[in-house]
Parts: C-alpha cells; structure tokens; sequence
C-alpha cells in the first residue's frame, strides 16, 4: 500500500507549488499589467485632471542658441521661453560654455561670464514667456567656422514647473461638463441604438446565414467564402465604397432609385437625421455579421443528427426543429457572441468615423471620446467620456455573466 504523506510534508510542497505557479504567471501578470492596467490607470488619473491637449508637454524653459549678424556685428542669441502658456517657471537659468577664440561683448544685467562659462539667470518666469538675450561677439574665425562651433555645444538649463498631470490638483469639472451638455442625451440614444440593434442585427444575420448554409450543396466552399467578404476586407476600403455608392449627388444608389421613379431628390444617407444612423448601423450588421455566422456555423454542424432523424419521424415542421432542437444547442455561442459583439459593437470608433466622421446624429461616446480630446484639445473631459464608457461595459458585462444561465456555457 502507498505510504501517507504527512500533513506537515503537503502543506510545504504545496507552498512550493504555488510559489512555483506564481513565479510561472508573473511574467505574464506584469505584461498584462503594462498593456492594459497601466493606460486605464493612467485614463483614471487623468479624467480628474484639468487637462488640455497643450498641458501633455512637460513646463519647463526652454533655450535656443543661435549665431546671428557678420563682420563686426556678430552676435550670440539665445531665445528663452516658456512651454506652457499659463504654468509659470521657477530658479530659471542656464549656461553656455564658450569657445577660447570667442570674445564676448557687453553682457545683459542678469548674465555673467567665469571661466568661459557664461550663466544667465531669470528667477521665475510668467507662462507665455519669451525672451531674447543678444550678446556681440569678437573671434578671428569666419561665420561658418563659428557656426560649427555654437552648434557643438548646448545650452544646460534648469528650472522647476508645476505639471498639472502629476501635481495634486483635482478636479470633477470633466465629468460635470460631459454630463450637462445638451449633447449627451443624443450621445447616449445614438451609442444605444448603434450597439444593441448592430449587436441583435448582426446575430440574427449571421444565424439566418448558417441555416441556409448548414447543408451539403455544389459551391458551398465558394458561397461561405463570398460571406466572409465584408469581416475579411479592409474597413478603409469598404467604408469608402459604402460613402461613394450612396452619395446624393454622384452615387449609384440614388441614380438608380431616381431612375426608377421610387424618389423624387436625392437621398443623403449619410447626412440626415435618423436616416445616417440607421445606415452605420446597418453598415455594422452588414460587416459583422460573418463572426456570428462562422461560429453558429460550426456550432451547428456539432449538433447530433439522430435528434433532428427523431424529430423527422415524429412529424415536427422545420420551424418546431429549429426552435425546439436547434435553438438551445445555440444558446451558449449565441450568448458568448452576444457579450462579444456587444462589446466591441459599444467601443466601435473607426467604422462611425469614416462614414460620417460622427456628424447627424451619429456620436457614439467612443466618437466623444476623440471629439473631446482632440477636436478641442481637452484630454482631461475625453477621458472622463472613456471612464463612462469603461464603467457602462463594467456593469453590463458583470450583469450578463451573473445573470446568465450556467447552461449556456458562460
């Protein structure tokens, strides 16, 4: 009989064990950390933050050496200046090593010359600060020979600025601003609309699609090909097509429409309200719906025949087949696809962007997200729109997973 292991003994190599197992998942614990915790802390920290696109440069002087003039009118200059338009800048000052063959002319008050080595100092400086310091020079070297010797060395410069990205000023106006604009009930509508109704749009699509290809026919490869055209095929490429078919005045779309006599104008698709939003959403469904149908696909296609063989002999329709026998063995992937696409329909950005950059009625939060940051250059209010975004998918996700059956594989 195998000799018992003693309590004492297991606890220790158990020890090892997880020591062992925490040693083996740390590397990818620290990657993780780095590519994912890492930016959506730093989007936390920033989202509290009085933060423009201009506050990302760090404030501090900066010093610009240049040889101006010839002849007897040579001269150095140096242009000093502050980063930040608003955040003064303390003990500002810098030196310069000058050549032996360079003789300096009359200095500013607030420069002295040692040993070759010129200091100027400024104290602290205002934000928007700009200041040129011109000093004539002497030298038996030419221009060109001075040139070179200026350039090889650069100014050292100090000086102390308060950033606002790590001083410790907070502030929720980032989140008061979001949340009071008249625009953010229409954001929220367009993100609801675009993502549940591309979400259950492109699912049902793409079921719709496997039932028609869950048999044996000639062409079937070539068919399930030809649907994977819209996943497969550059969004850059697609999302142009889409625009120039349905462009009022040169798109195909409308001429054909007009010439049939179904309109009497041109239609704008992309440029009226509701009408652009349904057509991006309808664009989602029509590009991602051969996700969901090469999963429910191969979900099908692992479905036992003998029951369907069963239901055969028992009479059922096609429809009491479907929904009886084919509908729960569908409802795990449908459910894994329905949180997927959720998801990635809800952080959607470039489709809605390219088609009507976010225009009539079409701005999504992810679409705010670059509208804030960037159109008018507040990092700190576009962050904050990410954190909602964040939050909301939080929540949902933690709803789906709790409240989902265990049946269907969540």
């Amino acid at each position: 009989m195998p000799t018992a292991v003693p309590p004492t003994q297991r606890g220790a190599l158990a020890k090892r064990e997880a020591r062992l197992a925490w040693g083996l998942l740390f590397p990818t614990i620290f990657v993780v950390f780095l590519v994912i915790l890492l930016p959506l802390l730093a989007i936390f920290w920033i989202s509290v933050k009085p933060v423009g696109l201009a506050d990302l440069r760090p404030v501090a002087p900066i010093v610009r050496e240049s040889l101006r003039g010839k002849n007897e009118k040579l001269r150095l200059e140096y242009r000093v200046r502050n980063s930040s338009q608003s955040k003064a800048v303390s003990d500002v000052s810098f030196s310069d090593v000058i050549p032996v063959s360079v003789t300096l002319g009359a200095l500013p008050d607030n420069c002295f010359l040692e040993n070759q080595k010129l200091r100027c100092e400024f104290g602290e400086i205002p934000g928007g600060f700009n200041e040129r310091l011109r000093i004539p020079i002497a030298s038996d070297s030419d221009k060109d020979a001075l040139e070179n010797i200026v350039e090889s060395t650069e100014p050292i410069v100090l000086g102390v600025g308060d950033s606002v990205l790590t001083n410790g000023e907070f502030t929720l106006d980032n989140f008061r601003r979001i949340f009071d604009s008249k625009e953010f009930t229409s954001v929220i509508w367009a993100t609801t609309f675009y993502t549940v109704v591309g979400t259950v749009g492109a699912l049902l699509v793409g079921l719709f699609a496997a039932l028609l290809l869950n048999k044996q026919f000639k062409g079937q490869g070539i068919l399930r090909g030809l649907y994977l055209f819209p996943y497969v095929s550059p969004i850059i490429a697609v999302a142009f097509t889409w625009v120039t078919l349905l462009d009022p005045f040169s798109g195909s779309v409308n001429a054909l429409l007009l010439q049939m006599g179904v309109v009497e104008t041109p239609i704008n698709f992309f440029g009226q309200r509701p009408l652009a939003l349904i057509m991006v959403t309808v664009f989602e469904i029509w590009r991602y719906f051969p996700l969901s149908f090469l999963f429910i696909l191969a979900r099908m296609q692992s479905i036992d025949s003998d029951m369907y063989e069963a239901a055969n002999m028992d009479g059922a329709s096609p429809f009491q087949k479907f929904w009886y026998l084919s509908v729960p063995q569908l409802l795990g992937i449908l459910s894994v696809l329905f949180l997927l696409r959720f998801i990635w329909t809800f952080n959607k950005f470039d489709d809605i962007f390219l088609l009507t950059g976010g225009n009539a009625g079409t701005r999504t939060l992810t679409v705010n997200v670059y509208e804030q940051a960037f159109a008018i250059s507040n990092i700190g209010a576009g962050s904050a729109v990410a954190v909602v975004i964040f939050v909301v998918l939080l929540i949902f996700s933690f709803i789906f997973l709790r409240y989902a059956s265990r049946e269907d594989g969540l």
